[in-house]
């Protein structure tokens, strides 16, 4: 168990992505020139949307803080608009004055994948790491695109999705056959190394992974299973449809 796991149940997705949100603008106010580790998917866009709610209000600045995503498709360019650049763009970066060189997503378009890996592993180390991780979780259990494995990959690295993984994609594309195949990930060490993480689920059908990977056994085979082990982890969750 973490030394400092919290778990918040929420009634709603509402309820969710205000609480998750809370916890992300007490960071920004505490230390303005915060690190934050951000996600993709559906369920953190209620999250943004209320810090973009609370920016317009005039309670949040995002002038001096830097972010890093998680990951980024292999083979789209930052204008497709299922890239994860153009999802952080329309759904956080646009709407709040975080500056936009402040703002970090693996290069999916990279001739050299090795080499992009290494430099994002750089870019977090010269950030002096992660202040917060803001995390999903997929129903195989993969945080960022950490699929199951039979180790834990350490560092950014490119990943074979998993056929569930593209599955659960596709809704997003016009067929299954656009979705792409390999991903370039954030890894386990940037993520275990973050200095706060919080992991948001959404909906009845993560309850199970929810159970595996906060109370089961510390296996690669279920990634976020690691998050056990972190001294300071939230876990965020509502399992009403």
């Amino acid at each position: 168990m973490g030394i400092e796991m919290n778990i918040i149940e929420a009634k709603d997705y509402k309820e969710l992505s205000r609480k998750v949100a809370s916890i992300i603008s007490a960071q920004i106010i505490l230390k303005p020139n915060s690190v934050l580790g951000l996600a993709t998917g559906s369920t953190p866009i209620g999250t943004y949307k209320q810090l973009i709610e609370w920016y317009k209000k005039g309670d949040l600045d995002f002038s001096k803080v830097t972010s890093v995503n998680l990951d980024e498709y292999c083979g789209l360019a930052i204008e497709n608009d299922q890239s994860y650049r153009y999802f952080m763009n329309q759904n956080l970066f646009n709407h709040v004055n975080i500056k936009m060189e402040n703002t970090n997503v693996p290069n999916g378009l990279a001739a050299d994948t090795e080499a992009e890996c290494n430099r994002y592993d750089q870019l977090i180390e010269n950030l002096g790491g992660i202040d917060l991780q803001l995390l999903g979780i997929g129903n195989n259990g993969h945080i960022g695109f950490n699929e199951p494995d039979v180790i834990f990959e350490k560092g950014t690295h490119v990943v074979e999705l998993k056929e569930t993984t593209i599955k659960a994609n596709a809704r997003f594309f016009e067929s299954i056959d656009d979705v792409p195949r390999k991903a370039i990930t954030m890894g386990i060490k940037s993520i275990m190394s973050a200095k706060k993480v919080i992991l948001v689920a959404n909906g009845s059908g993560k309850r199970d992974i929810i159970k595996k990977a906060i109370y089961g056994p510390v296996t690669p085979e279920v990634p976020a299973s690691i998050l056990q082990l972190h001294p300071d982890l939230t876990v965020a969750y509502c399992f009403n449809d």
